[in-house]
């Protein structure tokens, strides 16, 4: 079997250019990623995920971060409004609620064509967590995330997408935005592995997982993306062993060029390097740098694609329902 690129890579808009079409061929992109550039009705959206498999030359897995709230790229009316995770968590049946979440929008993003969601965002929400994280996570302490983080995983397989677990192994106590600085944990260790490793190895066997920009400083110097000993933590101590991916390496807190930074998540142990923003000669510099998957790495994208599955039967207008009425419950519209 030919070799997969070590990367999942986005495109500029709503159709594949020359250019596009012709990396995506050369370098066989493990998968692909959708944004709001990239989505304006559904034919449109079925049509771009037929395009980016073909250029690939293989059944290539098409990623999106439709969480809810504010991180939910498809809106209506192509996809149904989500309160922000933590408010479901708040609120009465939660575990309820996040699965009829992860299977409602199971059943949408099926119909577009995209077959795996990045959740369970399983970071816990702390006083100082930054406000670019803190209203997606699934609770405020160990054992709410990883109660409702699972029940929002049955929903995402019973609608047949695949999860991807984030950010690994914790960004709950990050108090900068990782798009744009670095964040710094100065926690110990230990308390690190009873609360925010714990939540993660609680879904150890997922078939994927992202990683997280930032610093563990009694572990390691270095952000956990480019770190091979935050690599071992992951692989060891959470005991995360199958296709591990990078947050979105063009992100600020990140130093280097893109191909650098790249290179170095290979180092440290990411099987695939996830690149978002579209740009051309980004995506370029960076295929040609990190190359193909290694046979560790084959082997885990491979078992990957095979967890994946038909969805379910199920009503999906009594589901709705549902949803609604746990909604008209809410003291408040759902926010964005």
């Amino acid at each position: 079997m030919t070799r997969f690129g070590a990367v999942i890579l986005g495109c500029a808009g709503s159709t594949l250019s020359e250019a596009e079409k012709s990396l995506y061929s050369e370098t066989r992109p493990f998968g692909f990623i959708l944004f709001n550039r990239n989505l304006q009705d559904a034919d449109q959206i079925r049509a771009l995920c037929d395009a980016l498999r073909e250029a690939a030359g293989h059944d290539a897995p098409v990623f999106i971060d439709q969480e809810g709230g504010r991180v939910q790229r498809l809106r209506p009316p192509l996809a149904r409004a989500w309160a922000p995770p933590l408010e479901d968590a708040r609120a009465a049946n939660a575990e309820r609620r996040f699965y009829l979440r992860g299977r409602l929008i199971a059943h949408e993003l099926c119909g577009f064509g995209i077959d795996a969601n990045c959740v369970p965002t399983l970071d816990i929400a702390r006083t100082e967590t930054h406000a670019v994280l803190r209203n997606r996570c699934y609770g405020t302490d160990r054992d709410s995330v990883i109660r409702n983080g699972r029940a929002l995983v049955q929903g995402c397989r019973d609608g047949g997408v695949l999860p991807v677990m984030k950010h690994l192994p914790g960004h709950g106590r990050g108090t900068l935005d990782s798009h744009l600085e670095l964040p710094r944990v100065t926690t110990s260790r230990s308390s690190l592995g009873d609360e925010d490793f714990a939540s993660f190895a609680a879904f150890a066997d997922l078939p994927m997982a992202m990683t997280a920009h930032l610093v563990f400083e009694d572990i390691d110097p270095r952000p956990a993306t480019l770190s091979p000993v935050m690599n071992g933590v992951i692989r060891n101590d959470i005991g995360f062993g199958n296709l591990l991916m990078t947050d979105d390496i063009s992100m600020q807190a990140l130093s280097g060029t893109v191909a650098e930074r790249g290179t170095a998540a290979r180092a440290a142990g990411c099987d695939v390097v996830l690149h978002c923003n579209g740009d051309l000669a980004e995506m370029q510099a960076l295929c040609a740098a990190v190359g193909t998957m290694d046979d560790p790495g084959q082997a885990r994208a491979e078992a990957a694609l095979a967890a994946r599955t038909q969805p379910k039967p199920v009503d999906i207008d009594s589901l709705r329902a549902e949803a609604d009425a746990f909604a008209a419950l809410d003291p408040r519209p759902n926010p964005a």
